[in-house]
């Protein structure tokens, strides 16, 4: 019965992989990592976890389509477009993933392992939602530490709007795991406070140690080495982290502490 029951959430994790692949939310190895961590987080969480990532993917996939438009002159900031690859993909549900394995080879009845599985996916739905809906501000990001107005796609750059997003974001994967899971209003607030946090840290991380390079033709700020057919001048001699490595360990670090401290 348990690998019948296995055999049909890996097919249904597969098909909603190809929805996603279809709808031109996925790139194919980005579908192929989306097998990867749902079964993963299936196989520790159950269908109910199954949810709460399908309510980020969801919901992160349907705001980066909202408006499009207007985010289309972002894209020349960006390294990757809106279409996830297997590296974006592991960068934001590697640290569920590992959770979900960890919790199905050593049952536990500790609460905590679904706490910090919550608060990854909170983490990376809040900085998801800030991102998309923070673009769409009518007023200039600043930087996190120097208040200095940028253009908006920036690294490390917060508006009013998109740290609203975030907060949001934070709270709606709260609120799903709470129905789904049944936690209490204290676990509850601890996903939307740590969840929040892994957006701060990811804004942090990104005007610091994020690789950014400004092009020799147009002098503009971008994540992309080649621009302009060019290659562009780094911006920061320390910098060492793209987009995507940013992401993890931002989401890792949240985990984290929300582990430590909750």
């Amino acid at each position: 019965m348990l690998e019948l029951e296995l055999v049909w959430a890996f097919l249904f994790i597969c098909l909603i992989s190809y929805a996603g692949w279809k709808v031109n939310s996925l790139t194919v190895s980005g579908a192929i990592g989306a097998v990867c961590v749902g079964f993963l987080i299936y196989l520790g969480f159950s269908w109910q976890g199954l949810f709460v990532l399908g309510c980020f993917f969801s919901s992160s996939s349907l705001l980066s389509k909202y408006q499009s438009s207007k985010k289309s002159n972002l894209q020349d900031m960006l390294e990757k477009g809106d279409r996830r690859d297997i590296v974006q993909v592991m960068a934001n549900g590697s640290v569920p993933a590992i959770l979900g394995l960890f919790q199905f080879i050593e049952p536990s009845v500790d609460p905590t392992v679904l706490l910090c599985f919550c608060i990854s996916i909170a983490a990376a739905n809040a900085d998801t939602w800030a991102s998309e809906v923070g673009t769409l501000s009518k007023r200039k990001p600043r930087l996190l530490l120097t208040l200095k107005k940028v253009e908006r796609g920036t690294s490390g750059a917060v508006s009013i709007l998109g740290t609203s997003a975030a907060l949001a974001g934070a709270t709606f994967i709260s609120i799903i795991a709470g129905i789904l899971f049944s936690i209490s209003f204290y676990f509850m607030l601890c996903i939307v406070i740590f969840g929040f946090i892994g957006n701060i840290l990811d804004t942090l991380l990104g005007q610091t140690i994020q690789v950014k390079y400004k092009c020799n033709v147009c002098e503009k700020i971008t994540e992309k080495q080649i621009h302009c057919s060019n290659s562009g001048t780094k911006l920061t001699k320390y910098s060492f982290l793209n987009n995507d490595a940013v992401n993890l360990l931002s989401i890792a670090s949240a985990t984290i502490l929300g582990f430590i401290l909750s």
